[in-house]
């Protein structure tokens, strides 16, 4: 029987040139003008199920984009891993910024990757680390070794907030039936130091608009005389951190666990060069909240980040007005214990508070999630830290990761099912931002590790 490192050295090149296929589709779920796109991806991915084995495959509608949903049922009695990946990707903005154009991928070899890297938005995040799913359940069916059952969640909408499939999952609670979620949406500190996400940050984003006057003014004859809702909007995000770049909002932190010195000297134990971490961002120094580590700092305490900030005029030459209104998109990720809707509301309250009897404002949520904890003596992470063993040869560190996948509590919750994140990208692959890439080693590194967790995730569970 052909074992997946044999089968992956056969059919590399197709592997390869599939997603290459995948990823000139601009499935970009925030815009819609590229609706049509986000279908056609949804298409292209169900059929790429069918061909990889599933017996059953369907788009399922919802409120907005599709979810692909497939399944290979083998045996009833044995286990079922349900597999969740999204098709969507991030706006390709600023598209100046890519050296080559974000939806025509090309490989290019780096420091990191000397044996090339696939460039092209959407490459890493997430139709490369979803597509490693499909060509490994292609190589178990195709071979004979597919020793549990398995079924797939694919949705278009993870990039605005999984708002379809928070409707989708607890109506479809008997079809989704499982028992361990896999995903790969998310990375590992070195190709030669795998790890396995064990914590994610919650997300609560929001929208504000500040307004002054009722139009544009004449900053020659209103200058100085009405409110500035630039001046003010900058004067307001800059007092939400005090001199530590501690959050001010009150209550934020009042859920907020604060890690035991044992915990937080085991977190230390991972490899870190903060010197490398400098090199690689261009930068001379470190920044955030004082008492902490920067593996500290983007895990395991919650943050706020402008996102996006504009008025006025940003055209070229001058225009020299005083704009009526300023708007700001702010993140909060947030850490296991904070829940996103009451600190939105939080900080809904503290941002109308502050503001300025010469202003008007109006804060606008967006989407959230919660964080989530998975515990590393279940069967599902000592299957994936076995299949880590058989690949590379080491045994994986666990890791809590800064980002966020607001569905897995959701997961947890409806579903009853622990989830497990086998992510097989880095830190350098710039997801969301301009050239996003992901390794071609790494990508085809996790079609030959998957295979593995399924052997050991059903051995574990007789």
């Amino acid at each position: 029987m052909q074992n997946v490192k044999e089968y992956i050295s056969q059919h590399k090149d197709r592997f390869i040139n599939e997603l290459i296929d995948l990823l000139k589709i601009p499935s970009v779920s925030a815009d819609t003008a590229y609706n049509q796109d986000v279908l056609n991806t949804a298409d292209a991915v169900k059929i790429s199920l069918e061909k990889a084995g599933c017996d059953k495959v369907e788009l399922c509608e919802t409120p907005g984009y599709p979810i692909v949903y497939g399944e290979k049922i083998i045996d009833p009695n044995l286990p079922t891993v349900l597999v969740y990946g999204h098709y969507d990707v991030q706006p390709a903005d600023p598209i100046e910024l890519w050296d080559s154009p974000a939806f025509e991928p090309v490989i290019k070899k780096t420091d990191i990757h000397p044996e090339g890297a696939i460039f092209a938005r959407g490459a890493c995040d997430d139709k490369g680390q979803m597509y490693m799913h499909v060509k490994a359940l292609e190589y178990m069916t195709s071979t004979g070794n597919l020793p549990c059952n398995v079924k797939f969640m694919i949705e278009g909408e993870e990039e605005v907030g999984s708002e379809s499939l928070a409707w989708f999952v607890p109506r479809n609670k008997e079809k989704l039936a499982n028992d361990v979620i896999l995903i790969s949406d998310t990375g590992m500190i070195a190709n030669d130091i795998p790890s396995i996400t064990t914590g994610l940050r919650g997300l609560s984003y929001v929208e504000v608009e500040v307004t002054g006057p009722n139009r544009d003014l004449h900053s020659g004859l209103y200058g100085g005389a009405v409110a500035n809702p630039i001046n003010i909007l900058t004067k307001m995000i800059a007092s939400l951190h005090d001199e530590n770049n501690h959050i001010t909002i009150p209550g934020f932190y009042d859920k907020v666990e604060d890690l035991s010195r044992e915990e937080r000297d085991e977190m230390a134990k991972a490899p870190f060069s903060l010197e490398d971490y400098k090199n690689a961002l261009d930068i001379d120094a470190v920044y955030g909240e004082e008492g902490y580590t920067t593996n500290e700092r983007n895990s395991i305490r919650p943050t706020l980040d402008v996102n996006g900030i504009w008025g006025g005029y940003t055209g070229e030459g001058a225009k020299t007005v005083i704009a009526s209104k300023a708007y700001a998109k702010i993140s909060m990720r947030l850490v296991p214990g904070q829940e996103w809707e009451e600190i939105t509301e939080l900080f809904k309250k503290h941002f109308e508070s502050i503001a300025p009897k010469s202003v008007k404002v109006v804060v606008t949520p967006h989407h959230g999630g919660q964080g989530y904890v998975t515990p590393i003596d279940n069967i599902g992470y000592k299957a994936a830290s076995k299949a880590y063993q058989e690949t590379f040869g080491v045994t994986p560190i666990p890791q809590r990761s800064g980002g966020s996948i607001p569905i897995v509590a959701l997961f947890e919750q409806e579903l009853k099912s622990k989830t497990i994140l086998m992510g097989f990208g880095l830190n350098s692959d710039a997801i969301h931002s301009p050239n996003e890439h992901f390794g071609v080693w790494n990508y085809l590194k996790g079609i030959e590790t998957i295979p593995h967790f399924y052997k050991y995730f059903t051995e574990l569970s007789k």
